[in-house]
């Protein structure tokens, strides 16, 4: 049996078969020319986490190369209060929680069509969204909201990956202070581990009280302390056979000891062969 078919009205929403409602997206409002995007609801049930939960997330294919998250986010910002959105190349799960790239480190994106997660504060804004007209495009370039595109694009990205020296020590101090920070903890909690398993024949904790190890700063003035500690004890070192008879008498005594220890090892093995021997009577 043929599939029947429907006559959508003009202020109606437009579905396609698994569950996708299109939107259309216009760049401005003088433009022609309109893009469809391809709406659903994010559900997953192999990710069982709170950052994308299944009753608020939307899921949307062909997002354009020129919508970045900021403008995705006021795009449909329409729809409810939007609490976060996440463009990738292709769908996939929950990225792996790791250290945070700052902008001065973040890879080369990839320029082509995007998907986006998209979490909205209430499961009612994803109701909103589907059902939203289809012949009322979202604009995404407006007087409120200007995009850049062509040359003045290349202009600004150009002028960006200019890196201020403060502003990379700013971040360079930042990161540092959070891994002294995480150093101290992991001290901290070696050392309560090491007291927990300090027992004694009955089974009592002798639990003493140490030193608090602190994480030592990343300075230029402790890393040249450092340094010259490091320099002194190599300089005493070399003094030690700085002359030629100290060199030798050092060799001499070396090879008596390991002459003495062979005579040793010797005797020793004589015995054991004597030992070892049959002795009828």
């Amino acid at each position: 049996m043929a599939p029947s078919k429907k006559k959508h009205a003009r202020n109606q929403s437009y579905s396609l078969p698994g569950g996708f409602t299109v939107l259309t997206l216009q760049f401005n409002s003088d433009s022609a020319a309109q893009h469809n995007l391809y709406v659903k609801e994010h559900k997953v049930r192999a990710e069982k986490s709170s950052h994308r939960p299944m009753d608020r997330t939307l899921f949307v294919l062909n997002i354009p190369p020129y919508c970045s998250e900021g403008i995705v986010k006021e795009l449909f910002s329409q729809f409810g209060p939007v609490v976060s959105v996440e463009l990738m190349d292709h769908p996939s799960s929950l990225q792996e929680s790791g250290p945070k790239l700052s902008k001065f480190f973040k890879p080369v994106e990839k320029q082509g069509f995007k998907v986006g997660y998209i979490v909205f504060q209430k499961s009612s804004c994803i109701s909103a969204a589907k059902s939203h007209p289809h012949n009322s495009p979202l604009v995404v370039c407006t007087e409120q909201r200007p995009v850049r595109t062509g040359v003045q694009k290349w202009i600004h990205k150009y002028t960006e990956s200019f890196i201020q020296p403060e502003n990379l020590q700013e971040i360079v101090d930042s990161f540092m202070k959070e891994y002294d920070k995480r150093k101290e903890e992991e001290t901290e909690r070696q050392r309560k581990e090491a007291e927990k398993q300090h027992e004694d024949e009955e089974g009592w904790v002798k639990v003493t009280r140490g030193a608090k190890v602190k994480a030592r700063p990343h300075s230029e003035a402790v890393n040249k302390r450092t340094l010259q500690k490091e320099m002194k004890k190599k300089n005493r070192k070399e003094l030690l056979n700085f002359y030629t008879w100290q060199h030798k008498n050092t060799q001499k005594e070396h090879i008596a000891e390991l002459r003495k220890k062979f005579e040793e090892d010797k005797q020793k093995i004589a015995l054991l062969r004597a030992q070892r021997k049959f002795k009828p009577y």
